[in-house]
């Protein structure tokens, strides 16, 4: 949906990024590993509860994601097991990411907001069942679109994509702090 726009905006950048990283060795799935351990890296930022510099660290390990496909496309270096490289370590890198945000609320890193006196918002409970459904939802979407390209059923289009996904991701961290909670 929103990734088509994105891609044509970021194609000619990426391009000439492209052409820089050829020359110098890298290949389609180097950048994809190389890009999955700085997705690592951002974790652990992030259960530290570190969301600002998580968010940056995200912004620029998301950029391997771009990188590596049009590597593959401009060199002529694509393959089916490139491909399920890279899409194995993107459903890694979401779940390593979600995993760490529970890490952080689990280990104390929620202060509970009282709505009255029984019920409380900003639970580590809440925060958990919500990365948890968050998390679902996200691997639902791949494979949903997996299953239907191994039925011949076309399924080019849906809600939060990965790049939509990254990008809500992102901006939630950078603002972490910033927006009052209601």
């Amino acid at each position: 949906m929103l990734s088509n726009y994105g891609r044509q905006l970021m194609a000619i950048p990426i391009r000439y990024i492209v052409k820089l990283l050829h020359p110098i060795g890298f290949t389609p799935n180097g950048l994809t590993l190389l890009g999955f351990l700085l997705t690592v890296v951002t974790a652990f930022v992030l259960a530290a509860g570190w969301f600002v510099s998580g968010g940056i660290l995200l912004l620029f390990a998301s950029l391997f994601d771009m990188l590596d496909g049009s590597l593959a496309r401009e060199t002529k270096q694509t393959s089916t097991f490139g491909a399920f490289f890279d899409s194995t370590l993107d459903r890694y890198s979401e779940s390593v990411i979600f995993l760490a945000l529970a890490y952080y609320y689990l280990t104390g890193g929620a202060n509970g907001i009282n709505v009255s006196a029984n019920f409380a918002i900003n639970t580590p409970e809440t925060f958990s069942i919500l990365i948890f459904l968050t998390l679902v939802g996200s691997l639902m979407v791949s494979y949903t679109r997996a299953r239907a390209e191994a039925l011949n059923v076309e399924c080019k289009v849906g809600l939060l994509q990965r790049p939509e996904r990254l990008g809500l991701l992102i901006v939630g961290l950078m603002l972490r702090g910033t927006v009052p909670v209601v």
